[in-house]
């Protein structure tokens, strides 16, 4: 299981403990979060579930495959070095203390 930190666009943080095996953003779901909307349930055909990465772990976490950097295109005000689609981040014991941040809006 893994703290992990999800920060509102306005500041407002949500320490979240998520078991072992969901996704980053099925811990967010699961604990009524918002500022993700998950909209395709997880299935990287969207990107209601982008978030930026605290600096300090963004080289921290597994590489963007192909299919999650293509989908970031379509995210609001997406970086191309902190972005990352929360449905495609397992998570596990090495994400303890993870912090994201939600953008102004959705896409």
């Amino acid at each position: 299981m893994a703290k992990i930190t999800y920060v509102e666009h306005n500041g407002r943080e949500h320490v979240v403990e998520v078991p072992n095996g969901l996704t980053v953003m099925e811990g967010a779901r699961d604990n009524g979060i918002p500022g993700i909307e998950a909209d395709c349930g997880g299935a990287c055909a969207c990107s209601t579930c982008h978030v930026y990465v605290d600096p300090a772990w963004v080289d921290r976490l597994p590489p963007k495959d192909h299919m999650e950097a293509d989908m970031l295109d379509f995210a609001w005000r997406p970086d191309p070095v902190r972005s990352r689609l929360t449905c495609q981040l397992k998570v596990t014991d090495a994400l303890d203390g993870l912090r994201v941040q939600m953008p102004e809006k959705q896409i």
